[in-house]
C-alpha cells in the first residue's frame, strides 16, 4: 500500500491516553477537607466515551506484549487475554504490529 492511500491512525499509545483512565489520588478532594463531605464521590465529570474504560490493578497495560504467557507466581489473577484474538484495540492498526512477538 503506498503513502498516499494508508488511512490516517493515531500512535497507540495517544489511543491509549485516550481510552483508558486512571484512579484519581484522591477523588474526594484532601484528606480531611470538609467539602463536598456530604455529597458521594463521582470520578468522571465528563461524559463517557465509546471504549473508554478504567485500568485494572490486576491486569498487563499492554496485552499484546503478554498475549499467551502464563503469570509465573501461584495464586495469579488471570491476565484476561482473547485466546482467540491475536491483537486487541487500539494496537490493530499500528505499524508495527508484524514485529510483534505473538505470531
Amino acid at each position: 500500500m503506498t503513502k498516499k492511500n494508508q488511512k490516517y491512525t493515531d500512535f497507540a499509545n495517544a489511543e491509549t491516553l485516550n481510552n483508558f483512565l486512571t484512579a484519581e489520588e484522591f477523588p474526594d478532594g484532601s484528606y480531611g477537607h470538609p467539602k463536598g463531605n456530604e455529597d458521594p464521590v463521582e470520578n468522571k465529570e465528563t461524559p463517557w466515551k465509546e471504549g473508554q474504560q478504567y485500568y485494572s490493578n490486576f491486569a498487563y497495560e499492554n496485552r499484546n506484549l503478554h498475549a499467551g504467557l502464563p503469570r509465573q507466581e501461584d495464586g495469579a489473577h488471570p491476565t484476561h487475554d482473547d485466546k482467540s484474538e491475536k491483537s486487541e484495540d487500539p494496537y490493530n492498526e499500528s505499524p508495527n504490529k508484524s514485529n510483534s512477538q505473538m505470531e
